[in-house]
Order: C-alpha cells, then sequence, then structure tokens
C-alpha cells in the first residue's frame, strides 16, 4: 500500500475536506433506549447493561466503584518506567494549565460596579476507554486541568481499569472510579443513580456509543464535545524530511480505520518521497492493517502550486492536529506558516515539534476539536471547568440616573413593567 499522490484541484480533496460528525441513526435510537432506562431504573438498569455489554458484574457490594485499596493495589504495579514517564507529563500538563486559571473581573463606573465571578464546577465525570486498551495519557488531559480548575469531585468511569489508568488517575487527583463503560456509563453520570452520583459535565472520548449517548444527554449535564476519528494535517516544504513526515501520518493513521492523515506540499518530489517511505515504514508497523485502511480512505499526499495554497487548503480543512515542518532547523519560517494558520486545534510549529510529543508529554492538551469543530471551537482546558457569573451593583444615584433610559428601552420593546421597576427606583413620586 502506497500513500495516494493528488493535486490540490482532485476532485478527491473535496472529499477529505467533507467530514460529518453526524451519528448513525440505529446507534441513536439504541442509545436513546439505554439512556431512558438507566434514567428511569438506575443501578439495576446500569447493572444489567454491564453484564451485557461489558460482560462484568457488580462487586460485593452490589456498585461498580472500585475500592481505594484495590485501586492503589494495581496501580502499584506499573512499571516504574512507565510510572515515571507518567508523573513528568502530569507535572508539565499541571504546569501549562496553570497558566489558563481566570481572574475574576471588576468594573466600577459611574455608581455601577460590574463583576464577572468564576468558579469551578461542583463535579465533573471524565470518560476514560479501557477493556483491551490503555489510556492513561487521556486521564491526565482530563483530570489534571479539572483539579487545577477547582473542580470540587472528579469521578471517573472506565470499563475494565488498567494499572497505567489507576496510577494516572492518581497523579491526577481523580476522586472516585466505576468500572463501567458505554451509553449505560455515561447515562449514570448524566442523570445519577442510588450509587452513582450526577455530574456537572462530562468529558473525554468514546466510540460512537458513548458519543451518541454524550449527545443526547447534552443539557441534563455539559458535555466537552462530540469526537470525532482523530486527523493530522502536515503542511511541509521541499526541505522536510520525507521519514518523519511519513512516521507522522502513521502514527495518526494508526489510531482507527477512520483516521485522517494528509500531507500538503509545493513539492511534488517530496510527495513522492514521503509516499516510498509511509510504504516502507508501514511494514513494520504492528497495527499495518488499520493504518493502511486509514490511509487508503482517508489519506494523501496533495500536491499544492505553492505554501500559500497548501495554507489555505489547512485553514479549510480544520484539522484536529497541525505540523508545520518548513524551513528546515530555522523556526522563522515554520511560525511565520503557523502564525497564518487559524483554524487547528493545535499547532506543532518546526520540524522537532511531533504530534506524538503532544499527545503524551508537551504539555498542552490533546483533548482537541475534529472533524472541521476547528473552525469555532478550542482544546480543552482549565475554562472548560469552570463558570461564570455576572454581579451587578447600582447606586441610588446611579439607579435614578439610569431610570429615564431604561423606560425608553422597555417602552420601545413594549415590556412597560420593566421602565416601572427601573422607574420606583429613581426617587419618590415615580410609580
Amino acid at each position: 500500500m502506497s500513500l495516494r499522490i493528488v493535486t490540490a484541484h482532485d476532485p478527491r480533496v473535496a472529499e477529505l475536506l467533507a467530514r460529518s460528525l453526524a451519528s448513525d441513526p440505529a446507534i441513536e435510537r439504541a442509545v436513546a433506549a439505554i439512556v431512558d432506562d438507566v434514567r428511569a431504573r438506575g443501578d439495576v438498569a446500569v447493572g444489567e447493561y454491564a453484564a451485557r455489554f461489558d460482560q462484568r458484574q457488580p462487586g460485593a457490594d452490589g456498585g461498580f466503584e472500585l475500592d481505594r485499596a484495590s485501586w492503589r493495589a494495581r496501580a502499584a504495579t506499573v512499571s516504574p518506567a512507565v510510572d515515571a514517564a507518567l508523573v513528568v507529563a502530569a507535572d508539565r500538563i499541571r504546569a501549562f494549565h496553570q497558566l489558563q486559571v481566570e481572574p475574576d473581573l471588576d468594573l466600577d463606573a459611574g455608581g455601577v460596579r460590574l463583576g464577572l465571578r468564576v468558579t469551578a464546577l461542583a463535579r465533573v465525570g471524565l470518560y476514560v476507554p479501557g477493556g483491551t486498551a490503555r489510556y492513561p495519557s487521556s486521564v491526565l488531559m482530563t483530570a489534571v486541568p479539572a483539579r487545577v480548575a477547582g473542580v470540587g469531585e472528579v469521578i471517573m468511569v472506565t470499563p475494565g481499569a488498567s494499572a497505567e489508568t489507576l496510577r494516572a488517575a492518581e497523579l491526577a487527583g481523580v476522586d472516585r472510579v466505576f468500572e463501567l463503560g458505554g451509553a449505560h456509563a455515561v447515562a449514570a453520570l448524566a442523570y445519577g443513580t442510588t450509587r452513582i452520583p450526577r455530574v456537572d459535565k462530562i468529558v473525554g472520548p468514546g466510540n460512537q456509543w458513548v458519543a451518541a449517548a454524550k449527545r443526547l444527554v447534552f443539557g441534563a449535564v455539559d458535555i466537552d464535545a462530540i469526537a470525532g476519528p482523530s486527523e493530522v494535517v502536515i503542511v511541509a516544504d521541499a526541505d522536510a524530511p520525507p521519514a518523519w513526515i511519513a512516521a507522522d501520518l502513521l502514527a495518526q493513521a494508526e489510531h482507527d480505520t477512520l483516521a485522517r492523515a494528509v500531507l500538503l506540499t509545493p513539492s511534488a518530489t517530496l510527495a513522492a518521497a514521503v509516499a516510498a517511505e509511509v510504504a516502507r515504514q508501514l511494514a513494520t508497523l504492528p497495527r499495518a492493517d488499520i493504518a493502511a485502511r486509514a490511509l487508503a480512505d482517508h489519506g494523501a499526499a496533495i500536491v499544492c502550486a505553492d505554501l500559500d495554497q497548501a495554507i489555505a487548503l489547512c485553514n479549510q480543512f480544520a484539522a484536529e492536529h497541525v505540523e508545520v515542518q518548513v524551513g528546515g532547523d530555522d523556526l522563522g519560517p515554520a511560525r511565520a506558516v503557523a502564525a497564518r494558520i487559524t483554524t487547528a486545534g493545535a499547532i506543532f510549529v518546526g520540524r522537532w515539534a511531533s504530534e506524538a510529543a503532544g499527545d503524551y508529554l508537551a504539555g498542552a492538551n490533546h483533548v482537541l476539536p475534529t472533524g472541521g469543530a476547528a473552525r469555532y471551537a478550542s482544546p480543552l482546558g482549565v475554562y472548560d471547568f469552570r463558570k461564570r457569573t455576572s454581579t451587578i451593583e447600582y447606586s441610588a444615584a446611579a439607579a435614578a440616573a439610569h431610570a429615564p433610559i431604561i423606560e425608553a428601552l422597555a417602552e420601545c420593546e413594549g415590556l412597560r413593567g420593566h421602565g416601572r421597576s427601573a422607574a420606583l427606583r429613581s426617587g419618590p413620586g415615580r410609580s
């Protein structure tokens, strides 16, 4: 298998740009039934779905919460190398996210004091994929910002928590762990059961069933986003190393058969060299079947007229991850190109910044908008776990001075009661 090479005007480019986060109607219907059932029957329904979908039975206490002693015992089996890596990653993620803490705002103007008070959510739920997979990085990327934000209680649900996932939960400050997954876990977090507390917000990635459940419970709780397949766009010039670009494309493609991995370059020579490298490296990849399918269906090296066209296409794509590999070791050209990319979840500037570093260690969040949502959405951050409340104070003099203006606007909108509310505060004799 080799990466297909096309020009920027090839009709297949439009197909690559046209992604959709629409869900399968059959899955939506099935998930709606599960959500309604959990809402109605609580823990009984949760137990039935856990047995059916996860082959999991409740513990001795009748629930699915992992007791602290078992949690610690499992977490302690992590290898020293992985443990050390998790500690470093947690520290870096925490340091960067502490910069995102917003202060309260106050404005005093003519007897009116306006404020914006920022407070943390009381309780959040983290969905972490589990089973045969291990995603400790997802725990760090969701739980650490929640803790930095000051969230009162952090609850994690995951089907079959691995030792690495539990160690990450310890380091990140997770309070409680429930070994549950799927739509029933999302519904339990959204509406609460006798054993599983209701949360204010649910964050974290999952499969189509989890995404559908998050979509359905939104409104009862807040959610971070509906995550789609992972994606990377690499903008590169002729001096970029083909082997590195090929490795970065494959790193994205091995996630999922629906993953998208695209190279944008004005160099046909580079495109051909990258395609050859992809074929060579693919043969040694353990998840070669997945990566090959993803590249065949959703990958390409697109030869552009120049870097300007590559940047324009990159902004149209609005990718989750964008790498800018131009200018060799000189970061100046890469920074200049990156400054012109306005729709991306994360931008990796220069050849030394790999998307894999962002996934695990750099410190910026790896929970990013997908499916073109980078046009309007942002990476997960501390701000996602905090809410803002306006405060308004008036002096008597300011209330009197503003009353005629308020009355005029209220009369304009046909809301005379609003005008009277202001007029009564403007002085004696007003009614």
